[in-house]
């Protein structure tokens, strides 16, 4: 009996334009989350170059280097809370009007007084609890009530705000508490507490992302909602906490405004939300959900501190700052789908 007439296949000899090309770690890592990084690093290289030219040593003064980062802290930490609910495939709209709420509270005669008597971190863990409370709210509405998460959030916009300016009868309350002044206006190796704990929220939401379970269900209810729940993720619990996370993260930019402002008002955090999900997107967390990056979200909130700074330096039209970065925003969205297109599609539906 003859043997049959079998060939293996040699799969170092792929034809040109093959999958071997997939074998290419050097195409693959620039292809993916790192040549994505790249491309912002070099973004915010350009834009330093530009300041550098436009201002001299204004621009490369250590001090506005300083100024350029603790302006990207506070933005920066709600950002990052902002990308974990971009993506699980939703949005928070309400981030800004919770830290405005929040530093009202945190501001009260009441409590001021209560921390003088006991401890500044009173201030710091009220603010904390309005900002979780606000998220806990948002989570149960769109989880459990159904309602889309643009929606709820939109509503909590409104009403955070419109609480707050209740509360603090429109008018401005300043911190007093010198003890919390002390530690948030301090610096620590020459560099501002406010800028530590950004660079300290960056390293937990990276680790909280990438390396957890609770990070990789938070991609895979982005990528397919209804195959994660089949897969057996609690899908509803899990949005909840998303959103108690990006409220928690609200909070804490609250206390790094009362520590930079020594101030509590309703205006604080105005139109927020919409520079921390420009951050998250230009930054590379997909819209519509299943991709997310701590790093780029870094990157992203870095470029348009830099491009503010720039704008500031230059006493540059801030209309034509709006316009700029909206048609950055638009370039990254662009950029988004022409990827997305590109890709094989993963979703079973």
């Amino acid at each position: 009996m003859s043997e049959p007439n079998t060939t293996v296949a040699d799969p170092t000899n792929t034809p040109p334009g093959g999958s071997g090309t997939r074998n290419n770690p050097l195409k693959n890592a620039l292809g993916g989350s790192a040549g994505r990084s790249l491309g912002l690093v070099l973004a915010l290289g350009l834009l330093f170059a530009v300041g550098a030219v436009t201002s001299g040593d204004r621009f490369l003064n250590v001090e506005n280097l300083l100024t350029i980062l603790r302006y990207a802290s506070i933005i920066g930490v709600i950002s990052i809370g902002v990308t974990f609910v971009i993506t699980a495939g939703g949005i928070d709209l309400s981030v800004g009007s919770v830290m405005g709420l929040a530093t009202v509270v945190a501001s009260l005669t009441s409590i001021q007084l209560a921390a003088t008597q006991s401890s500044w971190l009173l201030m710091v863990l009220v603010a904390l609890a309005v900002g979780a409370g606000v998220g806990l709210l948002n989570g149960v509405v769109i989880a459990y009530g159904n309602v889309v998460a643009f929606i709820a959030t939109l509503a909590t916009l409104v009403g955070a705000r419109g609480l707050a300016e209740l509360i603090s009868g429109r008018s401005t309350q300043i911190v007093t508490n010198r003890d919390f002044l002390k530690v948030m206006r301090g610096e620590f190796l020459g560099i501002p507490v406010l800028v530590w704990i950004f660079i300290l929220a960056a390293a937990v939401g990276w680790f909280l992302l990438n390396r957890t379970t609770f990070g990789r269900r938070t991609v895979a209810i982005g990528g397919n909602r209804e195959a994660s729940r089949l897969a057996g993720i609690k899908v509803k619990r899990h949005l909840v906490a998303l959103y108690v996370l990006s409220g928690f993260s609200a909070g804490i930019a609250a206390v790094m405004m009362l520590g930079r402002t020594t101030a509590g008002t309703s205006t604080h955090g105005l139109l927020y939300e919409l520079d921390a999900i420009a951050a998250v997107v230009v930054g590379g967390t997909l819209l519509a959900g299943g991709r997310g990056t701590i790093m780029g979200t870094v990157l992203g909130v870095l470029i348009f501190a830099t491009l503010t700074n720039i704008f500031t330096q230059n006493n540059l039209d801030t209309s034509v700052q709006a316009i700029v970065k909206g048609m950055i925003i638009v370039l990254a969205v662009l950029l988004q789908q022409r990827f997305a297109s590109a890709r094989p599609s993963k979703r079973g539906g």
